[in-house]
């Protein structure tokens, strides 16, 4: 075992200090206050009509509501129209305006309401995507000991290191660049590029990673990469290129926007100057222009996607899945290939004990062996260490003092119990019996633990599965039909073991974070809709880079959470098919209420236009699509739909 620790006697190694977040206020954004106002407006302004107050009263605040709510697209709208570009949003708008000129001020208002809301919740999502990348940018420290010729040693910027640069990495500090070791031993913390749950040791030669944790020992370090070319670096880059990409569908619906938003305004404007050409009267003419208008709203095409999907974000809330929008609820529907990221999204990442093997001729039984490893191993805040002390608790086992403890990177601990010598630790460092080689053919990380000098035993040690991790599996490979495929940082044997455990074929193991992408896009060019699923800042990219992100929200690092789609607030895995299953639902019931409002729109518009349609019946049969479509989103609230099978 190797470990962080340090003298008993000697002050201890403060933790670096926590990654500050930057996180903007929603309400700081313009958006959400005049999304927010509008919708205070609106709700006082319903209440006072539904209450039988004055039109008075409640007239004003409905036009408020016009005001606060549509001043903002409108004037877009306007500025693309000298771009030569209509924007729905503006004839969102227009429509709105059109209801309250024949008296539909709720419909308009209620209008306004809708896209100023989705407006601020882009708005959201766009900051918190700037916040995230800002954020990682906090984990590269700021300056870094850089050594000198003469022997000498200065504080530098980060960013100032150049290639073939020594600097000093001291014990807690975090690297300042990518390089390799020159001299010094100690254990680095880099879980946020590799994703591996334990501190790794280093020595002259091996490779260290901007932004990593130094763990006791101090290292000199030769920059090997330019800070812009760090891995952390690397990172930032490509969580922006992939939050700038637009999706397929996003490109889509903004064509169709266009389309519409003209074929709109043509027919609305020859609906009223044609007639009025051949000498129609003015009045009738602008009636049935009106009621075009409003039979011809988006209104029930808005509310035939929007409930369902909102319906379905709302129920998978319930159940421990954050589902940032209704575009990502549609996304998930689409999924046909998952990628599983193995430490803290597969397993709990907390090493445990899981063998314990005492060697014949030490006199020792399991309790015995436990007792002296965890004696010796209590002063130590490795993390390692804390699993073997937490296994011979869990066992009732009363540990004696240690005398003496001293600990060395890479080696392990040295103890006084009970009057013998104790050292566990690493097997290479210490020792090497049979029992080893079996235990790390398993997978496992091997400790070896020494008494008197000589091998007493050897622990087996291991990231624990998630309870539910093969249930999550077989659900998402019956949902997709293919077998998720494993995406680590960790090794090769470790992955294998939990892959078979849990029935993955596809391991890819020793990957680093721009490695995740690659066997991501692999995937897409294949024409595959691939989810992706971790927690750490090492597969923030891949959550970007793939079709649907979904972190897991206990141990997840800040950075993945805010950018993958969907967060698994309570690590339940079992809760990913289950909100497949809900997407898919979600999904019919859009197609289903398309076609409701599509039928009602289209009968409508053929009625005012080969016939005399009544305001009235016109105004009743567009209320009642909308109300139809609505209620038929509204079922994926019932709990029936999450436990579907």
């Amino acid at each position: 075992m190797t470990s962080t620790l340090i003298d008993r006697s000697a002050p201890p190694t403060a933790r670096p200090a926590a990654v500050p977040r930057r996180r903007t206020r929603v309400l700081a954004l313009p958006e959400a206050r005049w999304a927010l106002s509008a919708l205070v407006l609106f709700l006082v302004a319903l209440a006072g009509e539904l209450l039988g107050a004055p039109g008075w009263v409640w007239g004003p605040l409905y036009g408020a509501v016009y005001v606060t709510g549509g001043w903002e697209p409108g004037w877009e709208g306007l500025k693309a129209l000298k771009d030569k570009t209509l924007d729905v949003d503006l004839l969102m708008v227009v429509a709105a305006l059109g209801a309250a000129a024949i008296g539909q001020v709720l419909d308009g208002a209620l209008l306004i309401v809708i896209f100023a809301t989705s407006g601020a919740l882009e708005a959201v999502a766009t900051a918190r995507t700037a916040d995230s990348v800002r954020g990682l940018l906090d984990l590269a420290p700021a300056t870094a000991t850089r050594l000198l010729p003469g022997g000498g040693e200065e504080t530098v910027a980060a960013d100032a290191l150049a290639v073939g640069d020594t600097v000093l990495v001291r014990p807690g500090e975090r690297v300042g660049a990518d390089g390799r070791v020159l001299d010094g031993e100690s254990e680095v913390d880099q879980a946020t590029i590799t994703g591996e749950p334990l501190p790794v040791a280093k020595a002259a030669g091996d490779e260290v990673f901007a932004g990593t944790v130094n763990g006791t020992g101090a290292l000199r370090v030769r920059v090997a990469r330019e800070p812009s070319d760090s891995v952390i670096a690397r990172i930032v880059r490509l969580v922006e290129e992939a939050s700038e990409t637009k999706a397929p569908t996003q490109l889509f619906i903004e064509r169709v926007e266009q389309r519409y938003s003209l074929v709109m305004v043509a027919a609305t404007v020859a609906l009223f100057a044609v007639p009025l050409a051949l000498g129609a009267a003015l009045q009738p003419t602008l009636l049935r222009a009106m009621t075009f208008m409003i039979v011809a709203s988006p209104c029930a095409v808005v509310l035939a996607t929007m409930p369902p999907l909102l319906s379905a974000i709302a129920n998978a809330g319930r159940h421990g899945v954050l589902v940032k929008s209704a575009v990502v609820m549609e996304r998930l529907g689409q999924v046909d290939a998952v990628a599983l990221d193995k430490t803290g999204t597969l397993t709990e990442g907390t090493p445990r004990v899981t063998e314990v093997r005492p060697l014949p001729g030490a006199g020792l039984d399991e309790d015995a062996l436990l007792r002296l490893a965890a004696a010796a191993e209590r002063p130590s805040e490795h993390p390692l260490a804390r699993a073997v002390v937490d296994a011979a608790t869990g066992r009732g086992i009363q540990l004696p003092d240690a005398q003496g403890f001293s600990s060395a990177p890479g080696v392990g601990v040295r103890a006084t119990v009970d009057g013998r010598e104790v050292r566990v630790g690493a097997p290479a460092r210490l020792s090497t019996v049979v029992e080893v080689a079996e235990v790390e053919a398993a997978g496992r990380t091997a400790v070896v633990v020494l008494v008197d000098g000589e091998a007493a035993g050897v622990l087996g040690l291991a990231d624990r599965l998630r309870p539910d991790a093969t249930e999550a599996v077989y659900g998402l490979t019956a949902l997709t039909g293919s077998r998720p495929v494993l995406l680590t940082g960790d090794n090769r044997r470790a992955a294998d073991r939990l892959a078979a455990e849990t029935g993955i074929h596809d391991v890819r193991a020793g990957l680093l974070p721009q490695d995740k992408v690659t066997a991501v896009r692999e995937l897409a060019d294949a024409g595959r809709h691939v989810m992706v699923v971790g927690d750490g800042v090492n597969d923030a990219p891949a959550l970007a880079a793939a079709h649907t992100g979904v972190a897991m929200g206990r141990a997840g690092s800040d950075l993945a959470l805010e950018t993958a789609d969907a967060v698994v607030v309570r690590d339940e895995l079992a809760a990913l098919p289950a909100v497949v299953r809900l997407s898919r639902t979600a999904r019919r019931l859009v197609v289903q209420n398309l076609v409701i409002a599509g039928v009602c729109i289209t009968a409508l518009v053929v009625w005012d236009l080969a016939g005399q349609l009544p305001l009235p019946l016109g105004v009743a049969g567009h209320e009642g699509s909308t109300v139809l479509v609505g209620l038929n989103g509204l079922r994926l609230l019932r709990e029936s739909a999450w436990q579907q099978r």
